[in-house]
């Protein structure tokens, strides 16, 4: 019997369920097993080292039923010990499935793997050369960094039949993306067919790429025993339910990301406010840093107000009476600070709005200062991820256990005073260090422990985001280490960087549409600005000599794509200068129905931090949106489009001295000169 849904075959057969094809790939004539689960003490046939492959149930697993719709399929399969229930869900060309595993023996069992699905059977172990994968490298400054290279490159070859390499990618920890993404892309170079998947974990995870049977497959799930140190008992009846995954099969780079960008949209908890993606000012970058004023914001704010702005966010500081390099041990009560804002914040957050701007707030709501002694008083160990009885402390920090009802009510307060009281209209949760391999407080495991506070804390935020509709709520994890899709789909906008040099940013702005989708990816663009993180301490006379017209077109061209988190002290520029940044949030704002709908555009592939050049856009039926960055090099080069044009234009801004031209499927540029962007409207 076969079973098909959404491109995935499978075969009934001697009482097993296997997977036999994906779309175009046909992956073995007997099937792959699709569901692997390790139990402690159970034996392992593979002496293959640190593979997932031949877990001690993944072979034992038999048919039980099957349950199958237009929009949904469920697969039951059990073993001696274990019942296994994986859903595939349809969204579009996207399957998003999970695997729930339930002890059915008389006993406890210990699961120390388990996945969330394997799609056995890619390709084979002599098409190295042909084969290629793309992974997503991550860190604090360089987020989004995709590097392809073939499997053999990899160290995947055939030497024997059987191998103990393997292209294995974890996480573990609180800042689920700090070193990669939790996605990739798998691409057969001969034919472009490409398949495109991703992890939803806010914790650990675990994929790997390896080879059984002369050929490859790919597994992906939570932590491991061995990569992250997982482990979770269950007793009877006792269920696990592993992280969510998605894939999708197409034609091309191009068409998998597509397919994913249109999957994630679905994801999204949009909220009615951040309809418009109205543009934020956020005073922290290149401004007040940690230590913004009253005095400070009713100074710039009537400045921003005249660019358009609609959002004027104060980030940290607006808290505690600590100085601001020296706030962050003191941190957790979240009352305002009657040093910075004698008036309080409210009499500030009013007189925002009064320029027509809504108002926002930042605060890191997962920690709280090791030297706050208020919240130390009032929380006991039970509020507190740890270890072996013991707080993890972290860079001044400890970490709240949001499954502690005394958390959630005292946080769920702070968040109703910072709307209600203080008159945040926007909330930016900040998360600005790693906890490490989690809590075994209530957990069998750290591991396990830090799945469940991960849980707990995304469960509050929904509450939150339902309690406020009226406000916005931006994640952010010191820029991007928490680019995770179970973390994106709960708030409307995310940090993409904390990115403080405008030249490098380019290089994230260039490939972060693999990632998040434009709706919600935002771009720093701050204008006037040094290279330190340092109060700003210049006067208009530096700025007027420093602060070209180039480099603010280039700082609005970077947050043109995605979301724009302007900054800096736009108000010292002359009138002409802010007029560039004016034109550039007058033409953001146009772009909005089309960021909801277009897909990510790499007309060269995904770029390379440092490279001289970089493009990247939306694409729709009738037209490419594309920014072009000229950093270093030649000032004169063309961008091969892989689409017929048949007019482009210089979008913003409208008195660039870029030339450009068109030939067929070839746009020249002349920048005439480095450190130049433009952004171009290309008909189709």
């Amino acid at each position: 019997m076969n079973i098909e849904f959404n491109g995935l075959n499978f075969l009934i057969k001697d009482g097993r369920i296997r997977l036999t094809r994906y779309g175009d790939i046909a992956l073995s004539e007997e099937g792959e097993c699709f569901v692997e689960v390790h139990l402690a003490g159970e034996h392992k046939d593979t002496h293959m080292g640190a593979k997932m492959t031949s877990s001690s149930e993944g072979d034992r697993l038999r048919y039980v039923t099957h349950t199958l719709s237009e929009e949904s399929l469920d697969i039951v399969q059990r073993s001696e010990k274990v019942q296994t229930v994986t859903h595939l869900v349809r969204y579009g060309s996207v399957t998003r499935i999970y695997t729930e595993v339930k002890n059915i023996s008389n006993g406890d069992i210990i699961i120390e793997e388990a996945s969330a699905f394997v799609l056995g059977g890619i390709g084979s172990i002599d098409e190295t050369d042909s084969l290629s994968f793309t992974r997503f490298t991550q860190s604090h400054h360089a987020e989004c960094q995709p590097i392809s290279r073939t499997f053999r490159e990899e160290g995947l070859f055939r030497a024997n039949d059987h191998s103990q390499k393997r292209i294995g990618i974890c996480n573990v920890g609180s800042w689920s993306t700090k070193e990669a993404l939790p996605q990739g892309i798998i691409e057969d170079r001969k034919t472009g067919a490409s398949l495109m998947f991703e992890i939803e974990s806010s914790a650990s995870w675990y994929l790997e790429i390896a080879d059984k049977n002369e050929k490859y497959y790919l597994w992906l799930g939570g932590p491991t025993l061995p990569f992250g140190g997982f482990e979770v008992c269950l007793g009877r009846d006792g269920k696990f339910v592993s992280p969510t995954v998605a894939i999708v099969a197409e034609a091309s780079v191009h068409d998998v990301i597509a397919g994913m960008t249109d999957y994630r949209r679905a994801l999204v908890r949009h909220s009615d406010k951040d309809a418009t993606l109205p543009t934020i000012f956020n005073e922290y970058m290149h401004l007040s840093w940690d230590s913004p004023t009253a005095e400070n914001t009713r100074a710039l704010a009537p400045e921003v107000a005249k660019l358009g702005v609609k959002y004027y966010v104060i980030d940290c500081g607006w808290h505690n009476e600590e100085p601001g390099k020296g706030i962050y041990p003191y941190v957790g009560q979240w009352k305002e600070s009657h040093a910075r804002f004698p008036l309080g914040v409210r009499e500030t957050t009013d007189y925002i709005r009064s320029l027509g701007m809504k108002a926002g707030l930042w605060i890191e709501p997962e920690i709280i200062g090791i030297k706050c002694t208020e919240m130390l008083d009032y929380y006991d160990d039970s509020c507190f991820m740890q270890r072996h009885g013991k707080r993890l402390s972290v860079m001044g920090r400890h970490f709240l256990d949001y499954r502690s009802p005394k958390v959630r009510e005292y946080m769920s307060e702070t968040i109703r005073r910072m709307v209600e009281d203080y008159g945040a209209d926007y909330i930016k949760f900040d998360y600005n260090q790693d906890c490490g391999v989690g809590t075994d407080y209530l957990a069998f495991s750290a591991a396990e422990g830090l799945m469940e506070c991960a849980d707990a804390f995304l469960g509050w935020v929904r509450e939150m985001t339902e309690r406020f509709p009226d406000v916005i709520f931006e994640g952010c994890a010191s820029g991007g280490m928490r680019l995770d899709y179970k973390s994106l789909s709960e708030y409307s906008l995310v940090s993409t960087s904390d990115q403080i040099n405008y030249l490098c940013y380019p290089y994230i702005a260039g490939n972060i549409l693999a990632a998040v989708v434009p709706e919600q990816a935002a771009v720093w663009s701050y204008p006037v600005a040094t290279d330190k993180i340092e109060v700003f301490d210049k006067d208009k006379e530096w700025v007027e000599e420093n602060i070209s017209e180039d480099r603010i077109v280039l700082n609005m061209v970077n947050s043109l794509l995605g979301r724009m988190h302007l900054a800096s002290h736009v108000d010292l520029l002359s009138e002409k200068k802010r007029a560039l940044i004016r034109e550039g949030i007058e033409y953001y704002d146009t772009l909005t129905e089309v960021k909801r709908k277009a897909h990510p555009y790499f007309p060269e592939g995904f770029t390379t931090y440092g490279a001289p050049h970089v493009a990247a856009g939306l694409i729709t039926e009738e037209r490419i949106y594309l920014a072009v960055w000229c950093l270093h090099g030649e000032s004169a080069f063309s961008v091969e489009l892989g689409q017929k044009a048949k007019a482009a234009r210089v979008a913003y801004p409208t008195s660039s001295p870029v030339r450009i031209s068109l030939e067929g499927e070839r746009l020249s540029l002349d920048f005439g000169k480095t450190e130049r962007a433009v952004f171009l409207e290309i008909d189709l």
